[in-house]
């Protein structure tokens, strides 16, 4: 059985930092998308970034324009695990905030429904 379990949530000031973190166990991560979103009050869940396998041993990660220059997605395989780190956080960035793997051979990678597991998710709230 496959299971994702978050980490790293809390409460920070506007412009601060803050990691999450994601364990995954049941299956060996290697080449597997992996993948982060959030979802906000009364929001649908949201593509923050993912990181997929290119061939050739090689991993490109992808981000959410709403994020891109601030979040950095980086994957640990040989612990399989992956990691969100967060910068110049701002009020907007409030949200509960899911890991998520997909097959690589499955399309959608920017997609909710493209993801066959997903984590229980963890709180980040950014104050203003």
């Amino acid at each position: 059985q496959v299971r994702l379990v978050e980490s790293g949530g809390g409460l920070v000031q506007a412009g601060g930092s803050l990691r999450l973190s994601c364990a995954v166990s049941g299956l060996a991560v290697s080449r597997y998308n992996l993948a982060w979103f959030r979802q906000a009050p009364e929001k649908e869940r949201e593509y923050v970034g993912d990181s997929q396998w290119t061939g050739s041993s090689l991993y490109r990660t992808y981000y959410a324009d709403s994020v891109k220059g601030r979040f950095t997605i980086s994957r640990d395989d040989a612990n399989n695990m992956v990691d969100l780190q967060m910068s110049s956080l701002k009020p907007e960035d409030t949200a509960v905030y899911y890991c998520a793997l997909k097959d690589p051979a499955s399309s959608g990678s920017t997609r909710a429904d493209s993801y066959e597991d997903w984590g229980q998710g963890t709180q980040v709230t950014v104050s203003s």
